[in-house]
């Protein structure tokens, strides 16, 4: 009698080899897309809190300095180390003589652009 005649062979073979790295081909790339599109919403996320922040630093300087009462304002600001573009509209409201002063941050994430858009009441009248 032999000796590991006995002794069951061990390991895969070659079909469960196979199957496991099919298995593997599948998994793996939308495990990595599932990381990507977390990694991309938090820097949305962050982003969109600092547009809101220089949004709302810049509608209040428009205010203050009448300077919302141009036609078309547009430019440009610095939040940390990122640069946000901003652009206002004023719109007349069909209520009192006020105006809507409409301001859109724009930001890029990962190459693809999106805003946040703030708005406020102003008196026309001064």
């Amino acid at each position: 009698m032999r000796r590991g005649a006995n002794r069951r062979r061990r390991g895969f073979t070659l079909a469960e080899a196979l199957a496991a790295l099919a298995f593997l081909a599948i998994v793996i790339p939308v495990a990595v897309e599932g990381v990507r599109v977390a990694n991309r919403a938090g820097q949305v996320a962050e982003r969109k809190q600092e547009a809101a922040r220089a949004g709302a630093r810049i509608m209040g300087e428009l205010v203050a300095t009448k300077q919302w009462q141009q036609s078309a304002t547009s430019g440009t600001t610095q939040e940390g180390r990122r640069t946000y573009r901003w652009q206002i509209q004023n719109k007349s409201w069909d209520q009192d003589a006020m105006q809507v002063m409409r301001l859109d941050v724009f930001y890029v994430v990962q190459g693809q652009e999106y805003s946040v858009r703030l708005s406020t009441l102003v008196d026309s009248t001064q």
